[in-house]
Protein backbone atom coordinates (compact mmCIF):
# COMPACT_ATOMS: atom_id res chain seq x y z
CA UNK A 1 0.00 0.00 0.00
CA UNK A 2 1.29 3.28 -1.04
CA UNK A 3 0.81 5.69 1.84
CA UNK A 4 1.38 9.17 1.63
CA UNK A 5 3.10 10.12 4.58
CA UNK A 6 2.53 13.98 4.93
CA UNK A 7 -1.58 13.47 4.31
CA UNK A 8 -1.08 11.68 7.10
CA UNK A 9 1.01 13.86 9.69
CA UNK A 10 -1.51 16.42 8.78
CA UNK A 11 -4.64 14.79 9.27
CA UNK A 12 -4.07 12.11 11.63
CA UNK A 13 -2.71 12.23 15.33
CA UNK A 14 -1.37 9.49 18.47
CA UNK A 15 -4.40 9.07 20.23
CA UNK A 16 -7.06 8.66 17.10
CA UNK A 17 -4.74 5.92 15.37
CA UNK A 18 -4.58 4.16 19.23
CA UNK A 19 -8.31 4.35 18.81
CA UNK A 20 -8.59 2.72 15.61
CA UNK A 21 -6.20 -0.04 16.54
CA UNK A 22 -8.34 -0.39 19.94
CA UNK A 23 -10.95 -1.50 17.61
CA UNK A 24 -10.20 -4.14 16.01
CA UNK A 25 -8.27 -5.75 19.40
CA UNK A 26 -4.99 -4.01 19.03
CA UNK A 27 -4.80 -2.76 22.22
CA UNK A 28 -1.22 -2.56 23.43
CA UNK A 29 0.65 -1.16 20.43
CA UNK A 30 1.56 1.99 22.23
CA UNK A 31 4.88 1.95 24.34
CA UNK A 32 4.30 3.87 27.97
CA UNK A 33 7.74 5.48 28.01
CA UNK A 34 8.41 9.41 28.65
CA UNK A 35 9.43 10.05 24.49
CA UNK A 36 9.86 13.97 23.74
CA UNK A 37 10.30 16.07 20.87
CA UNK A 38 13.79 16.69 21.16
CA UNK A 39 13.80 19.06 18.30
CA UNK A 40 10.25 20.92 17.63
CA UNK A 41 8.90 19.16 15.09
CA UNK A 42 6.03 18.24 17.18
CA UNK A 43 4.76 15.30 14.81
CA UNK A 44 6.92 12.25 13.06
CA UNK A 45 5.27 9.62 10.75
CA UNK A 46 6.74 6.59 8.93
CA UNK A 47 7.90 3.14 8.25
CA UNK A 48 10.31 1.54 11.05
CA UNK A 49 13.86 1.24 10.47
CA UNK A 50 14.86 -0.74 12.70
CA UNK A 51 18.53 -0.70 15.05
CA UNK A 52 18.87 -3.23 17.93
CA UNK A 53 21.89 -1.69 20.15
CA UNK A 54 23.95 -2.97 23.38
CA UNK A 55 25.29 -1.43 26.33
CA UNK A 56 29.46 -2.23 25.90
CA UNK A 57 32.13 -1.88 28.82
CA UNK A 58 35.34 -2.68 26.59
CA UNK A 59 37.25 -1.07 23.83
CA UNK A 60 35.17 -1.65 20.59
CA UNK A 61 37.38 -3.04 17.68
CA UNK A 62 34.75 -1.25 14.95
CA UNK A 63 32.61 1.90 15.88
CA UNK A 64 30.31 3.34 14.90
CA UNK A 65 30.17 0.39 11.99
CA UNK A 66 26.76 -0.97 11.87
CA UNK A 67 24.98 2.09 12.97
CA UNK A 68 26.35 3.82 9.88
CA UNK A 69 25.29 1.17 7.81
CA UNK A 70 22.06 1.51 8.57
CA UNK A 71 21.46 4.90 8.11
CA UNK A 72 22.99 4.83 4.69
CA UNK A 73 20.45 1.58 3.71
CA UNK A 74 17.45 4.03 4.86
CA UNK A 75 14.66 4.87 2.32
CA UNK A 76 12.73 7.82 1.88
CA UNK A 77 9.75 7.84 4.11
CA UNK A 78 11.95 5.57 6.90
CA UNK A 79 11.84 6.43 10.41
CA UNK A 80 15.21 5.26 12.33
CA UNK A 81 14.29 3.01 15.50
CA UNK A 82 16.84 2.67 18.18
CA UNK A 83 15.92 -0.23 20.16
CA UNK A 84 18.65 0.80 23.37
CA UNK A 85 16.57 -0.46 25.76
CA UNK A 86 16.24 3.23 27.44
CA UNK A 87 20.10 3.16 28.22
CA UNK A 88 21.71 6.01 29.73
CA UNK A 89 25.12 5.05 28.97
CA UNK A 90 25.76 7.97 25.91
CA UNK A 91 23.92 9.98 23.30
CA UNK A 92 23.87 7.30 20.80
CA UNK A 93 22.33 9.88 18.06
CA UNK A 94 23.11 13.30 17.46
CA UNK A 95 23.37 16.03 14.68
CA UNK A 96 25.80 13.71 11.76
CA UNK A 97 23.55 10.75 11.97
CA UNK A 98 20.95 13.15 11.95
CA UNK A 99 22.46 14.97 8.25
CA UNK A 100 22.78 11.35 6.95
CA UNK A 101 19.57 10.22 7.68
CA UNK A 102 17.80 13.65 6.56
CA UNK A 103 19.84 13.00 3.22
CA UNK A 104 18.67 9.37 2.62
CA UNK A 105 15.15 10.47 2.82
CA UNK A 106 13.69 9.79 6.67
CA UNK A 107 11.38 11.17 8.01
CA UNK A 108 13.03 11.33 11.75
CA UNK A 109 14.11 8.93 14.35
CA UNK A 110 12.56 6.96 17.30
CA UNK A 111 15.39 6.72 20.45
CA UNK A 112 14.68 4.36 23.24
CA UNK A 113 17.61 6.01 25.16
CA UNK A 114 19.75 9.32 24.56
CA UNK A 115 20.75 11.61 21.94
CA UNK A 116 23.04 14.64 21.93
CA UNK A 117 23.66 17.54 19.83
CA UNK A 118 20.12 18.67 20.56
CA UNK A 119 20.39 22.26 19.39
CA UNK A 120 22.03 21.28 15.87
CA UNK A 121 19.51 19.37 15.59
CA UNK A 122 16.68 21.45 15.93
CA UNK A 123 18.39 24.38 13.56
CA UNK A 124 18.20 20.99 10.98
CA UNK A 125 14.35 20.77 11.56
CA UNK A 126 14.55 17.36 11.65
CA UNK A 127 12.24 15.07 14.05
CA UNK A 128 14.15 13.10 17.29
CA UNK A 129 12.07 11.84 19.62
CA UNK A 130 13.96 10.15 22.54
CA UNK A 131 13.58 9.51 26.27
CA UNK A 132 17.12 10.94 27.31
CA UNK A 133 19.54 13.80 26.81
CA UNK A 134 23.03 12.50 27.09
CA UNK A 135 26.49 14.24 26.13
CA UNK A 136 28.84 11.46 26.56
CA UNK A 137 29.84 9.94 22.93
CA UNK A 138 28.13 6.39 21.70
CA UNK A 139 31.49 4.94 21.58
CA UNK A 140 32.85 2.50 23.88
CA UNK A 141 29.62 2.81 25.12
CA UNK A 142 27.17 1.38 22.88
CA UNK A 143 26.46 0.16 19.48
CA UNK A 144 24.60 -1.50 17.24
CA UNK A 145 24.08 -5.00 17.18
CA UNK A 146 21.91 -6.20 14.86
CA UNK A 147 20.05 -3.70 11.48
CA UNK A 148 16.46 -4.44 10.04
CA UNK A 149 15.56 -7.25 12.58
CA UNK A 150 12.30 -7.39 14.89
CA UNK A 151 12.76 -5.13 18.26
CA UNK A 152 10.59 -4.26 21.22
CA UNK A 153 10.12 -0.89 23.02
CA UNK A 154 8.68 -0.39 26.20
CA UNK A 155 6.74 -3.72 25.73
CA UNK A 156 5.52 -2.91 21.84
CA UNK A 157 6.84 -4.97 18.78
CA UNK A 158 7.86 -3.02 16.17
CA UNK A 159 8.93 -4.73 13.15
CA UNK A 160 10.76 -3.45 9.68
CA UNK A 161 8.16 -1.83 8.13
CA UNK A 162 5.67 -1.13 10.14
CA UNK A 163 4.68 2.40 10.25
CA UNK A 164 5.44 4.65 13.57
CA UNK A 165 3.64 7.74 14.53
CA UNK A 166 5.07 10.12 17.60
CA UNK A 167 3.64 13.33 18.69
CA UNK A 168 2.55 15.02 21.93
CA UNK A 169 0.43 12.28 23.24
CA UNK A 170 2.75 9.45 22.88
CA UNK A 171 4.23 7.08 20.43
CA UNK A 172 2.25 4.35 18.48
CA UNK A 173 3.19 1.35 15.94
CA UNK A 174 0.31 0.09 13.24
CA UNK A 175 1.77 -2.97 12.01
CA UNK A 176 1.85 -3.44 8.52
CA UNK A 177 -0.61 -6.37 7.81
CA UNK A 178 -3.88 -4.41 9.17
CA UNK A 179 -2.42 -0.60 8.17
CA UNK A 180 -4.66 0.03 5.64
CA UNK A 181 -7.59 -0.67 7.80
CA UNK A 182 -6.52 1.38 10.65
CA UNK A 183 -5.49 4.14 8.70
CA UNK A 184 -9.21 4.24 7.19
CA UNK A 185 -10.99 3.42 10.91
CA UNK A 186 -8.67 6.59 11.69
CA UNK A 187 -9.88 8.63 8.83
CA UNK A 188 -13.34 8.02 9.67
CA UNK A 189 -13.23 8.98 13.31
CA UNK A 190 -11.12 12.25 12.49
CA UNK A 191 -14.44 13.02 10.33
CA UNK A 192 -17.15 11.32 12.84
CA UNK A 193 -15.14 13.45 15.75
CA UNK A 194 -15.28 16.58 13.92
CA UNK A 195 -19.07 16.45 13.28
CA UNK A 196 -19.53 15.88 17.40
CA UNK A 197 -17.36 18.52 18.00
CA UNK A 198 -19.28 21.18 15.42
CA UNK A 199 -22.63 19.60 17.20
CA UNK A 200 -21.50 20.60 20.72
CA UNK A 201 -20.21 24.04 19.81
CA UNK A 202 -23.71 24.81 18.19
CA UNK A 203 -25.02 23.93 22.01
CA UNK A 204 -25.58 20.05 21.94
CA UNK A 205 -25.34 17.77 25.21
CA UNK A 206 -21.63 16.17 25.15
CA UNK A 207 -23.95 13.09 26.42
CA UNK A 208 -26.14 13.76 23.39
CA UNK A 209 -23.66 13.94 20.87
CA UNK A 210 -21.82 10.96 22.35
CA UNK A 211 -25.14 9.00 21.72
CA UNK A 212 -26.14 10.38 18.44
CA UNK A 213 -22.29 9.98 16.69
CA UNK A 214 -20.80 7.83 18.79
CA UNK A 215 -17.58 9.17 19.55
CA UNK A 216 -15.01 10.85 22.17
Amino acid sequence: MKINFNEIRQQLYVAVVCDALDSIGFRYQSPVLPFIDCTGMETMVGRAKTTLWVDMFHKDPSPYTMELQAVDSCQPDDIIIAAAGGSLRSGIWGELLSTAAQNSGCNGALIHGGVRDVNKMRQMEFPVFATAKIPYDSQHRQRVVDVDVEVAIGGVSICPGDIVFADADGVVVIPHHVEEEVLQLAMKKVNDENISRDAIKQGMKASAAYEKYGVL
